[in-house]
């Protein structure tokens, strides 16, 4: 047998990520089930993008080096989504608990945490209390909840920030925050800096 495996900072690939949140249903999925089964020009496509990340992996003397290993890992993602959402098209699930947690990275998909992140406010739309909302997720997935909520929510708080034409008051008013500072605090904890800190790196550097 033979094994070829690729590896990457987690915050660096979940950054890479546009907000259609397909990513939080497929990790959801694939926790269930880790196993894609592929045929041979399957294979071959994901087999062409770990290539294309090995052959260019050295090439730390090019300006745009970190830009251009991004785009990569985002092609690949983006063809492991593909894979995984033809699986899932073929799959039928009766299990309650797993009904559950499809319900609730189908209302996540929608945008809804953009001003609604308690992990009550999904539960009541579940028809759930929070603690089986919570046990069942945890349980299916390994994971959390709130840690789902703010998956989904921190593409969208990147893409306020993204718009320069929005101050960080709009942006924290849009998103429902009870304050300037609590909305600061959301940022520095999720982004890993501040708003003012987030938009200063996205700026062209000297």
């Amino acid at each position: 047998m033979e094994v070829e495996w690729f590896a990457a900072d987690n915050k660096f690939l979940g950054g890479l990520l546009p907000s259609n949140n397909y990513s939080i249903g497929g990790s959801i999925s694939l926790n269930q089930n880790p196993v894609i089964k592929l045929d041979d020009r399957q294979a071959e496509i994901l087999l062409e993008d770990f290539h294309r990340l090995r052959d260019h992996l050295d090439d730390r003397y090019l300006l745009f080096y970190r830009e251009m290993m991004g785009s990569l890992c985002l092609t690949m993602m983006y063809d492991i989504f593909e894979l995984h959402a033809r699986r899932e098209a073929t799959d039928t699930h009766s299990d309650r608990t797993a009904y559950i947690v499809r319900q609730l990275t189908d209302l996540l998909a929608t945008g809804i945490s953009r001003t609604e992140r308690e992990v009550s406010y999904y539960a009541e739309r579940l028809n759930v209390s929070p603690k089986y909302l919570s046990a069942t997720v945890k349980r299916v997935t390994g994971h959390s909840v709130s840690s789902y909520i703010n998956r989904a929510t921190v593409p969208i708080l990147k893409g306020f920030l993204d718009d320069e034409r929005l101050s960080l008051t709009q942006i924290a008013d849009r998103m429902n925050f009870a304050s300037l500072s609590y909305f600061s605090r959301y940022c520095t904890k999720h982004l890993g800096q501040s708003p003012s800190e987030y938009r200063r790196s996205l700026q062209p550097k000297n």
